[in-house]
């Protein structure tokens, strides 16, 4: 890939947008034969041979730490994709974890929703993944691939993907909206170590009106790493990162009550505000919004990336197979990719919003409405094969 200020051929394909979603687009289109020239910062050259190391714990502060302490939660499909990009090969074995158990629970302290891996007759249910590393994995293919240039300022192209992001610097330019609506909520995100091994479990507690998930990692320590995203109102957030590494500590024992061995901080805290959106229009002439700057959700299902790359697959495979004549921006093949879609998201939105609504609801007959569906479904196979089936994505 050239590393040019200017393109030297006018390109079919203008990515705009450096994350994992416009990095997967630029790859993904680049495969195809299609000439694209991708405009942001890559970042310093970095081998995904080796996963970043612990971060040594600092003083807690709201705004995110030079280290990304991020972790994707990946479905089959996702993982399909960055297989055919020659992403997924390059990532360290310990930056990506299967989870083979689901284990949910709701705030009664008896209400259990679980799924298995081995029950549903899968490999994994899902794949844990280090952003930092899979970031990486993406810029290094970017580097080596054919048909990618790299700019410096905007140029004219027959198709401009806008995938900058929830905050989006350019999608009002293009007469784009993303109507989001704040949740008054904050995710706070760490690493962590613990005493007892993960065993590929996810665990995650709806405990009005917050929701915490501990995600099986093999970092720091292989078997026993976990990744801790925790949606609290915005309130209590700032409460537990003024608190010092051993008081949170002992907020998370108390809100896991040590159901996942002996929690330590391996690092830093982060935390971002939490909100849902969808952006109108999706598509004009000659452009497209792919990813977060399409459309935003509570990371509660753990989705965000997998809508992200999904957006991505949709495109490449509607571009591989348009008609001849039509150029990538033509109209009708930009709704065609909208409508293809619009279900997938509206409905990952729709549950997402819904379930943080029900666990976050203070009243008590709705608390024993939730925990009792939660003991329900648990009982009906089919139907958590279904929702397992949905979550891979397939």
């Amino acid at each position: 890939m050239a590393g040019s200020t200017a393109v030297t051929v006018a390109p079919d394909i203008l990515v705009r947008g450096t994350g994992a979603v416009g990095l997967a687009a630029a790859l993904a289109l680049a495969r195809q034969g299609l000439r694209v020239a991708l405009l942001g910062p890559l970042g310093p050259a970095s081998s995904a041979a080796a996963a970043p190391s612990a971060v040594p714990s600092a003083a807690p502060s709201a705004a995110p730490p030079a280290a990304d302490i991020r972790a994707y939660a990946l479905n089959a499909a996702s993982v399909d994709l960055l297989s055919e990009l020659k992403v997924w090969e390059a990532l360290p074995a310990a930056a990506r974890t299967q989870v083979h158990e689901m284990r949910i629970e709701g705030d009664d302290g008896t209400s259990v929703l679980e799924f298995s891996a081995w029950s549903s007759a899968l490999p994994e249910l899902a794949w844990i993944v280090d952003a930092a590393a899979l970031d990486a994995a993406l810029r290094e293919a970017v580097r080596f691939a054919p048909h990618i240039e790299r700019i410096v300022a905007p140029v004219a192209a027959s198709l401009t993907l806008l995938a900058e992001g929830k905050d989006s610097a350019t999608r009002a330019a293009f007469g784009a909206r993303l109507a989001r609506r704040p949740y008054g909520h904050q995710a706070i995100a760490a690493r962590l170590a613990t005493t007892r091994p993960h065993a590929g479990l996810a665990r995650q507690w709806f405990r009005s009106p917050d929701v915490l998930a501990l995600l099986p990692m093999d970092q720091p320590q292989r078997d026993h790493g976990l990744a801790l995203v925790w949606s609290v109102p915005d309130e209590r957030a700032a409460q537990l990162l003024a608190l010092s590494d051993e008081a949170f500590e002992a907020e998370l024992m108390q809100a896991t009550a040590g159901a996942a061995g002996d929690l330590r901080l391996a690092g830093v805290r982060a935390a971002w505000p939490l909100s849902i959106g969808q952006a109108e229009p999706l598509y004009g002439p000659g452009w497209l919004l792919l990813g977060d700057a399409a459309h935003v959700v509570h990371p509660l299902a753990g989705q965000g990336l997998n809508l992200g790359l999904a957006d991505v697959a949709s495109l490449a495979r509607i571009l591989a197979e348009r008609e001849p004549w039509r150029s990538p921006g033509d109209a009708r093949l930009l709704a065609r990719h909208a409508r293809a879609r619009a279900g997938d998201t509206l409905a990952m939105g729709t549950v997402t919003d819904g379930l943080l609504q029900l666990f976050s609801h203070p009243s008590p007959w709705v608390k024993e409405l939730r925990n009792r569906g939660l003991g329900l479904v648990n009982h009906l196979p089919p139907v958590k094969r279904l929702l397992t089936r949905a979550a891979l994505g397939r």
